[in-house]
């Protein structure tokens, strides 16, 4: 269990009287964690906010032992969104954008224009699995919503909101047939809990708690409010990692680069910024099929 500020969780809520279950995301320290390893452009770090948001409520409706993987790629200033969520809730992020491209461009279409989406499931045991659809709604979180739409699953709708120091989300997702049995009726009830979802203004989600905005929500229905699951920044890189990489190049080209190197492999992670060294001592140990030791002194 990590010991975290309670700035960063997810919290599941259920409708008494629907077939409705609802989760609402709070990132800070984890985002400001993301944002202190890049420096991101306003707009970019506004969206990447939203997108560590999405991974964490969409990790919390998966049951499954492994990663959830999202990936937005776009043809404009910002070619590359990419959040990793485990089923621990340990989750890292990282945008690539073109600086010279973004000028005054604010929303999504202007940052990431002719773009797809693509949520890949990877779990610790069976098959992976990846689902791709177009980039074409007005935010992020339509994005989402149309993400289900197109794999015909039960209805999901999204709120996601990001301001550079906090990110926020909400789901709403419909259940099977249960408690409301007749199909109007069901859809009927499902349309106002939407509409009435759809009336939280972005200061409200990035401002105000759960249990405040729940309220203020839903005050004339029955919802229960479940604890928390915490949310921890976690890159997964490690020497260990980085040395199997070095591995699956072949022992040829990675002699090739221990020479353009000056005597060391450098090998740098995309999403936290570590860098591991690897000289020739530390090569040789690897192609012999000795593992990867902790680097000494006179390779840090």
């Amino acid at each position: 269990m990590h010991d975290l500020p309670s700035t960063d969780f997810t919290q599941r809520f259920i409708f008494d009287d629907a077939d409705v279950r609802g989760e609402m995301v709070s990132v800070e320290s984890s985002y400001n964690e993301v944002l202190a390893r890049h420096t991101y452009p306003e707009p970019v770090a506004k969206l990447l906010g939203e997108f560590i948001a999405a991974a964490a409520l969409l990790a919390g409706t998966l049951k499954f032992d492994g990663l959830l993987i999202l990936q937005a790629r776009s043809e404009g200033p910002v070619p590359l969104l990419m959040v990793e969520c485990s089923n621990a809730l340990e989750i890292r992020g990282l945008a690539r954008y073109d600086e010279a491209l973004i000028g005054t461009a604010n929303d999504l279409q202007e940052l990431m224009p002719n773009g797809t989406l693509a949520m890949t499931i990877d779990p610790t045991e069976g098959q992976r699995y990846q689902g791709i659809v177009d980039l074409d709604g007005e935010s992020l979180a339509a994005c989402f919503s149309n993400y289900f739409a197109m794999s015909e699953q039960l209805g999901t709708r999204f709120w996601l909101e990001a301001d550079g120091q906090r990110a926020r989300g909400m789901l709403l997702q419909q259940l099977p047939t249960d408690k409301r049995k007749d199909p109007d009726d069901r859809q009927a009830n499902w349309q106002h809990l939407l509409a009435l979802a759809d009336t939280l203004k972005a200061e409200e989600l990035l401002g105000l708690s759960n249990e405040t905005v729940l309220h203020r929500l839903y005050h004339e229905e029955e919802v229960r409010l479940f604890d928390r699951q915490a949310i921890v920044f976690q890159c997964s890189c490690s020497r260990e990692r980085s040395g199997r990489a070095i591995i699956t190049l072949g022992e040829e080209d990675a002699k090739a680069l221990l020479e353009e190197g000056d005597g060391v492999v450098e090998l740098d992670c995309q999403f936290c910024n570590e860098r591991y060294l690897f000289d020739a001592a530390d090569l040789a140990q690897l192609f012999s099929g000795g593992g990867v030791d902790a680097p000494s002194d006179s390779r840090h």
